[in-house]
């Protein structure tokens, strides 16, 4: 039997871990002897020679010399169906599987560390994803040749990481700014028991979006320095301003000033950009996270002085201005013994190992029971909905409406109920159109499924009620109630959502396994 590993599946960087025969988890290196791999693929053309696709640190440089060739924050792109990456060599390739290639990378360095096959993973994925986004994961995860036993939040993997490996108990907030993504979630710790309180986030702010706004400025001083065409045409002058972008950021977490370095038309630019100026200009996007972590600390029904322990976790919160602003708010400096680079797929591999040796007639209400640290320890999660779940009805003014049934943040597994009426005489079924998210117009949220369902022929005005349930696996079953008849007259299930189908998922774990990935 293989070993079950975590993956922190990034949008900048990846890692994968494994809990030790000691129950300690540990950070496998890639082939490379790096702890993280940039989650960055180059699809070679033709030319070259060779159509093996190239992971991690020399595919991440190849972007400012062959842009075309390279795809990189593709975990942006997950769960989109329309989206593809177009290959110089001919292929096309969906989110799922570009994801696969990065996963297999990760598979192969990790059976190289152990000397022994990898069969089983926990992948890691932001708390807000929705579930098309969670099951485009799992299949990446299959394509790769990987069992997934589980889709795990990535707050949730870091706070089980600090939890159990530092035994740690009490009320602790998770911020997570990675690359592409921003989570917080706020949870309960007691002796293994990680009860999830309440979670929020942005899946399209991360590091990546600071990054970008450095480069802006350099944009601009360009301009300044008196090379008058657009450069944001040229592909490969633009990968090079984004890559030292993103190294002019972590310079400016230690010094003061960051120098950029570029040769445009033949002259030498040198762009000098202070701390001061970069956090003026991504103030903004810092002010999000805020009012995103408020949010959180509302809906989860605590203040600050109920707050035991600050994580911060994601490469991006080694920037001075997050540590300053989380401390500030939250009156308490956070926890240093945290490696924000590691700890999601560190708690990810104490999942993995739980996961893989777990019985699931024993799993039950009660936890699991798993050695981690040397002691035998049960540990049960509780997570809550990071999506709300609604159905679109008509309202008083006979215009399609989405009332929320089961709101976010609601505890796992729960229920909810709408009630609806029939809007015309003898109306012969009713749509019952299942939405996630808030808002209450419907071009505002995803439709997830539908059903008519055919009633009994009653007045306008017949009173029915929608009921939800919603289960640990994240799936949703309906039922209509007739308020008449006081019976069911109709139920379905929406399970995961997803962008490709069983035979598509088969066909491109046959192309991924025969390649040769790098």
């Amino acid at each position: 039997m293989g070993r079950a590993i975590g993956i922190d599946l990034g949008t900048t960087y990846s890692a994968v871990a494994i809990l030790q025969e000691d129950g300690k988890p540990a950070i496998l290196p890639n082939i490379e002897g790096q702890n993280i791999t940039p989650s960055v693929v180059l699809f070679p053309d033709a030319a070259s020679g060779s159509d093996e696709p190239l992971v991690g640190d020399m595919a991440k440089h190849s972007a400012a010399t062959a842009p075309l060739d390279v795809v990189q924050f593709v975990k942006r792109q997950m769960g989109d169906p329309n989206w593809r990456f177009e290959s110089a060599n001919g292929h096309s390739y969906t989110a799922e599987e570009v994801s696969a290639v990065i996963l297999k990378k990760l598979k192969n360095d990790a059976e190289i560390a152990l000397g022994q096959p990898i069969t089983d993973a926990v992948i890691t994925v932001p708390a807000y994803f929705d579930d098309a986004r969670r099951t485009a994961t799992r299949q990446a995860g299959q394509i790769a040749g990987l069992n997934v036993l589980r889709v795990l939040n990535e707050p949730t993997a870091a706070a089980m990481s600090y939890g159990l490996s530092q035994k740690k108990n009490g009320t602790v907030l998770v911020y997570d700014l990675g690359g592409g993504t921003f989570d917080v979630t706020i949870m309960d710790i007691n002796n293994g028991e990680f009860d999830v309180l309440a979670t929020d986030g942005n899946r399209n702010l991360g590091g990546f979006d600071f990054d970008n706004r450095i480069a802006e400025y350099v944009f601009e001083q360009i301009k300044e320095q008196g090379i008058e065409r657009d450069v944001r045409t040229d592909d490969a002058l633009v990968a090079e301003i984004r890559e030292k972008s993103e190294i002019a950021k972590k310079s400016l977490t230690t010094v003061a000033q960051a120098t950029i370095m570029l040769t445009v038309d033949g002259k030498h630019v040198r762009i000098r950009i202070t701390r001061d100026e970069f956090e003026s200009r991504t103030e903004d996007l810092l002010n999000t996270t805020k009012e995103l972590v408020e949010d959180a600390m509302e809906s989860a029904g605590k203040s600050w002085s109920d707050i035991d322990h600050l994580l911060l976790v994601g490469g991006s919160t080694r920037m001075p201005m997050v540590r300053k602003m989380m401390s500030t708010l939250s009156g308490k400096d956070p926890e240093l013994n945290v490696n924000p680079d590691e700890a999601v797929a560190m708690g990810a591999a104490i999942q993995a190992y739980i996961s893989a040796n777990e019985q699931s007639d024993e799993a039950g209400d009660s936890g699991v029971q798993a050695i981690v640290g040397g002691e035998l320890m049960t540990i049960n999660v509780s997570d809550v909905t990071s999506q709300a779940l609604g159905v679109v009805l008509l309202n008083e003014r006979d215009q399609d409406e989405n009332f929320v049934v089961i709101p976010k943040n609601a505890k796992i597994p729960t229920k909810g109920e709408q009630h609806a009426r029939t809007v015309v005489d003898q109306q012969s079924c009713i749509l019952v159109r299942v939405t996630q998210g808030e808002d209450s117009d419907v071009r505002y949220v995803t439709e997830i499924g539908s059903k008519e369902i055919p009633i009994p022929s009653y007045p306008k005005g017949a009173p029915f009620t929608v009921a939800y349930a919603y289960d640990i696996d994240q799936t949703v079953y309906v039922e209509l109630y007739d308020e008449t008849a006081h019976n069911i007259v109709g139920k379905f299930e929406i399970d995961r959502i997803m962008n490709m189908s069983e035979e598509e998922v088969q066909n491109a774990m046959r192309r991924i396994s025969q390649m040769d990935i790098l």
